[in-house]
């Protein structure tokens, strides 16, 4: 009898079941009704701010070719509001706990995850330093000093994991990653959306409220598999989840090939709120297909020409 497949990674010092997770502001409060949350490796909770936010103004998203844009502005009850209203749905979820989230300041970054440090049952935390869709958004995730900074001083507020979301938005996000780890980040996710827009010509406007919005989906997957590469080439001892199109097990298993060694599944949950078991339910096949028994084998697997490597890599 054939053993079944190991789907097992490890992030750092966080272990999961298997490496699928649905990806912060993706999987609200009704998707537990729909899809099988326990058998996921993960969720990443929707991103936590210190206070109530009421968002964007409408239109917040937009559908486009191989993909969709939004910009829903971190809209939220603000950490008393979460911890209140929200805490209390997923706390019990027999998968990783992951929580997002994202400050004004450095300092409010820390003070998030030391409150929220407080909570049992949470796994670890995302700092969201890479919302292209808030006016401090990219504050930090753009500037190598200010990502090890928020880092630094998030690492000093818990004993969990803590990983950087980071954005596509940069010229050199080898440099970011490189500065996230030595601020002390247990892991990378990798990456955040694309800034983009759609214009109405008839109306000649922008079709979303707030003008520009992040773009995900199939259409940003080459960008995103190409920045887990290098980021996974460059440092090749750090942890990465990757986002970005991922919305199959053929998606998921190119990420991993490419270094990842966990996925978030994002937009496509807006498309089937089963995207996410349903790619769990792919990924032994796909193993059996390629020989491999378990699934952390394949991380990092992807071969190049001789004399190859991706841009900062270290000799």
């Amino acid at each position: 009898m054939t053993a079944p497949a190991d789907l097992s990674v490890e992030l750092g010092p966080l272990r999961l079941p298997n490496p699928v997770l649905v990806a912060s502001g993706t999987f609200g409060a009704l998707m537990d009704k729909v899809l099988d949350v326990h058998r996921l490796g993960g969720v990443v909770e929707k991103t936590v701010t210190m206070d109530v936010r009421k968002g964007n103004p409408h239109p917040r998203v937009w559908e486009t070719p191989g993909g969709m844009l939004n910009s829903i502005g971190l809209d939220g009850p603000g950490l008393e509001g979460w911890i209140k209203k929200r805490y209390g749905q997923v706390k019990d979820y027999r998968c990783r706990l992951l929580l997002s989230v994202s400050g004004r300041t450095v300092e409010e970054f820390a003070e998030l995850v030391r409150r929220l440090d407080e909570l049992p049952r949470v796994d670890a935390f995302e700092l969201n330093i890479s919302c292209p869709n808030v006016s401090h958004g990219l504050d930090f995730g753009v500037d190598p000093r200010r990502t090890e900074e928020v880092v630094r001083l998030c690492k000093a507020a818990t004993r969990r994991p803590v990983f950087a979301k980071l954005s596509p938005n940069v010229t050199d996000i080898v440099a970011i990653a490189r500065a996230a780890v030595e601020g002390g980040a247990d892991g990378i996710s990798a990456v955040n959306t694309l800034r983009g827009m759609a214009i109405d010509w008839k109306k000649r406007a922008p079709c979303i409220g707030a003008v520009t919005g992040g773009l995900s989906g199939p259409a940003i997957k080459p960008v995103a598999l190409r920045m887990v590469w290098e980021i996974c080439s460059a440092l090749p001892r750090t942890p990465v989840m990757a986002i970005g199109g991922v919305s199959t097990a053929d998606d998921a298993l190119e990420f991993m090939v490419a270094g990842a060694s966990a996925v978030q599944v994002g937009t496509a949950n807006f498309v089937n709120p089963e995207t996410a078991t349903r790619i769990l339910d792919e990924l032994p096949g796909k193993l059996a297909q390629a020989g491999v028994s378990r699934i952390r084998d394949l991380v990092g697997t992807c071969t190049v020409k001789a004399g190859a490597k991706a841009a900062g890599a270290e000799d």
